[in-house]
């Protein structure tokens, strides 16, 4: 089964710590890599994690506060000290491509790859990347400024031609895809040969939801139903309920619920607010409701 993996740089909120820096995680899937935000400090965080820059050439953007886009100017400006010709694909709010513009003209102007960027719409669910493997969807979220996550989607996968019964019956290789599509194949003679007697079950397809900043929003609980892990933002302890709804951000608490309505398998929770010295009481909060829940932190890698 091909790596699905998501990797953590960053986990903390708005103020900077020593402990965590700003917003951004990469996603692996098979051969290619998503980055998710950019706060400030994340080309360090590739760095550290040993990430290759070279392989990522789509970038989402959940919202424009500063913590989760800092670190672009930065990472577009170091892509073009490396030599990189490859396109970079970014996913944001229409409004990050004016903001960016000024630096761009001034300090990128002569970077050699072509660089796009696509608006999206935070409140509206929608596909905005799609390839032969995945895709990537848009959920809408609810906070202080339009804000969005995103869903990683495997297609299904095709079914394992069984490699005994390929080389019985003498299967050639230009058939090979259409029976792993599902095909049945007919020898030389005029005999045909099932499908479910030359193959098996393909592997499950996975998925991953990364929930940023918003309050409590019970409506993602259907597109995300049944996700594998499902990254939720847990800015605050209970004791701090009130701050996080004035804030609109979540509580440890009100992330598990999330995780629990959606009956999804793993919750792993970040976004700590700098108030905390360690999370051990967000992440007990959070498993009263969820008990399969973790703690991001830097440099650790979850596995789909």
């Amino acid at each position: 089964m091909e790596p699905f993996e998501v990797h953590i740089l960053g986990c903390g909120s708005a103020l900077p710590t020593t402990r965590h820096n700003a917003s951004s995680q990469v996603v692996k899937i098979g051969n290619k890599l998503f980055m998710i935000d950019c706060g400030e400090g994340t080309q360090l965080q590739l760095r550290r994690g040993h990430v290759h820059f070279s392989f990522i050439n789509h970038i989402f953007i959940t919202h424009l506060h500063g913590d989760h886009c800092f670190g672009l100017i930065g990472l577009i400006s170091t892509f073009g000290l490396l030599g990189r010709t490859a396109p970079l694909h970014i996913y944001a709010a229409p409004m990050l491509e004016k903001i960016m513009r000024p630096q761009l003209d001034f300090y990128c102007k002569d970077i050699k790859y072509p660089l796009f960027f696509h608006g999206i719409d935070a409140g509206k669910q929608e596909i905005i990347f799609e390839d032969n493997t995945v895709t990537v969807e848009t959920i809408p979220l609810s906070h202080r400024m339009p804000c969005c996550g995103f869903l990683f989607k495997e297609k299904p996968k095709k079914r394992h031609l069984l490699g005994d019964a390929a080389n019985y019956y003498n299967i050639p290789a230009y058939m090979r895809t259409a029976i792993k599509e599902g095909a049945d194949f007919t020898t030389a003679e005029g005999k045909t040969i099932p499908n479910k007697l030359l193959t098996r079950e393909p592997d499950p397809s996975r998925s991953y939801a990364y929930c940023s900043d918003t309050k409590p929003c019970p409506a993602i609980c259907k597109q995300i139903e049944g996700t594998d892990l499902l990254y939720h933002e847990a800015t605050f302890a209970e004791s701090e309920k009130e701050r996080a709804r004035q804030t609109f951000h979540s509580t440890a608490r009100d992330a598990a619920e999330i995780a629990r309505r959606a009956n999804v398998k793993r919750l792993i929770i970040g976004h700590y607010s700098s108030r905390y010295e360690d999370e051990s009481v967000l992440l007990s909060e959070a498993r009263e409701v969820f008990p399969n829940s973790c703690c991001t932190d830097e440099g650790i890698v979850f596995h789909v």
